[in-house]
């Protein structure tokens, strides 16, 4: 209930902050930290969203109910992309004057659904029996961070998850019309429907990681993604509506299906008592890095090697492999280890 307030209230704010020619500095300032608050509800959000939906799941389907709260990713997308195209209509001087502000404050509705279903919800059957037998962690991180070779391969795990989407949706944007010189409209466009078609793969991928394996499922997922960007990049350069989406769809399917699947497996890397902070931790740090630097080395990359496309290719398989490795050697060091240190995976 903290994180699911904190956002809204961060994000109904950012519609009523003052421009910078009422407020001077003070403007940007308060943007950015509005901002940073955000992220902190993200940290707390994210890993409390999967383990509600995760553990509460009947028995085989764990990563298929996981799944739901990735589903927020997708959602938010064509959402957002929505209300964009809504304010897009107002004339200049509307949009850059109080049009901005609608998304923003009407995130308000949001709050209130979120609270209704959130009080809702009670613990996990998993979490409660913990407490009853007085298992709880009196020290989570301190606990969490004893098993830091996990936390590591789980942040690894993480990357092309979160990395991927970094690339296609938000540096292609980019790379499309200022490098390629496409129409942002239309760019926009493939967007939305790729959305789409993300929140469907993403259904389908858990419901065949509860049934053949959420290992097995992303190392298949990132193994095939390693040669995604030397299809995907081709087709985009091409400038061709249907090409560009095409591009960008074979992409997400990859990156999506692989999204999906990996709340499910991180969460069968920890034991109940510790896997809410190390889960939390392995997720923040690597969309901390992977999320925020992806586009920006992928922008240094297009800069210097303009108009050879190969380098993005590369840095883009890269990070697949690193994902393909750490979801191998997290699977060797979970058998390794004795039952008491997590779930199946």
């Amino acid at each position: 209930m903290g994180t699911l307030s904190l956002m809204a209230i961060a994000t109904v704010l950012i519609g009523c902050l003052p421009t910078y020619a009422q407020a001077g500095w003070i403007a940007p300032v308060a943007l950015v930290a509005l901002r940073v608050l955000q992220g902190i509800a993200v940290g707390g959000e994210w890993g409390g969203a999967v383990l509600l939906a995760g553990e509460h799941a009947p028995a085989g389907r764990r990563t298929f109910f996981a799944s739901f709260a990735q589903l927020g990713s997708a959602g938010g997308l064509i959402l957002s992309m929505l209300a964009f195209s809504a304010i897009s209509r107002f004339d200049h001087d509307a949009l850059m004057q109080w049009g901005w502000r609608l998304p923003f404050l009407a995130s308000a509705v949001l709050l209130a659904v979120g609270f209704v279903i959130r009080l809702s919800v009670n613990e996990s059957p998993e979490f409660e029996a913990m407490q009853a037998t007085g298992d709880v962690a009196r020290q989570p991180l301190a606990e969490a961070l004893r098993a830091w070779p996990l936390i590591v391969l789980a942040i690894g795990a993480n990357v092309y998850g979160i990395a991927g989407v970094y690339f296609s949706n938000i540096f292609m944007i980019s790379y499309a019309t200022q490098y390629l010189a496409l129409d942002r409209g239309m760019i926009l466009d493939c967007m939305f429907w790729v959305a789409v078609l993300q929140f469907f793969v993403q259904l389908g991928a858990a419901h065949l990681a509860d049934r053949f394996g959420t290992r097995r499922v992303l190392a298949i997922v990132a193994a095939c993604a390693i040669a995604v960007p030397f299809v995907m990049l081709p087709l985009v350069r091409t400038g061709q509506p249907h090409t560009v989406f095409l591009g960008i769809a074979i992409a997400t399917l990859c990156e999506s299906g692989y999204y999906a699947v990996i709340a499910g497996f991180v969460i069968g890397m920890f034991a109940a008592r510790i896997r809410y902070t190390a889960i939390s931790l392995s997720y923040q740090v690597c969309g901390a890095f992977a999320g925020g630097l992806t586009p920006l080395l992928a922008t240094l990359l297009a800069d210097r090697f303009f108009p050879q496309w190969w380098p993005m290719a590369v840095f883009y398989a890269g990070f697949a492999a690193l994902s393909l490795m750490c979801v191998v050697l997290a699977g060797r060091a979970r058998e390794a280890s004795l039952p008491a240190t997590a779930t199946s995976i």
